[in-house]
């Protein structure tokens, strides 16, 4: 091997194993949103609409450490894949805080969700 090489496999890479899922998402708002590759769909901004309850354990089929920009009015549709590993979310905007597996934990965050004006439209 030569310092700096790069070997790269003949085999496809395989990023979401066809769990993928797409969901249609509009920015109300009067400013862009950009969500990162890792953030707990379900706790994006308020101001983009979507089928929240399809977004719980989700995070965008997308590279890591990249992004999707939301441009103001406009409405597109992403890509979601599940949240991996342990499936503990904490942070973001304090929804989750927990196991996503945890059916009070999910409770919780939806009745959150609710109270701080997360809104969503129905799936």
């Amino acid at each position: 091997m030569i310092p700096g090489e790069i070997r790269v496999s003949e085999e496809p890479l395989v990023t979401d194993n066809g769990s993928a899922v797409p969901l249609e998402v509009s920015n109300t708002g009067d400013r862009p949103i950009q969500v990162g590759s890792h953030f707990h769909f379900f706790e994006v901004n308020k101001a983009l609409k979507f089928a929240r309850d399809q977004a719980y354990g989700m995070r965008l089929d997308i590279l890591a450490g990249t992004a999707v920009r939301f441009e103001p009015g406009v409405k597109k549709t992403v890509m979601l894949t599940p949240v991996n590993g342990l499936r503990r979310v904490y942070g973001l905007n304090g929804l989750t805080e927990g196991f996503l597996d945890d059916q009070s934990t999910k409770d919780r965050a939806f009745e959150k969700a609710r109270q701080l004006g997360f809104g969503g439209e129905e799936s």
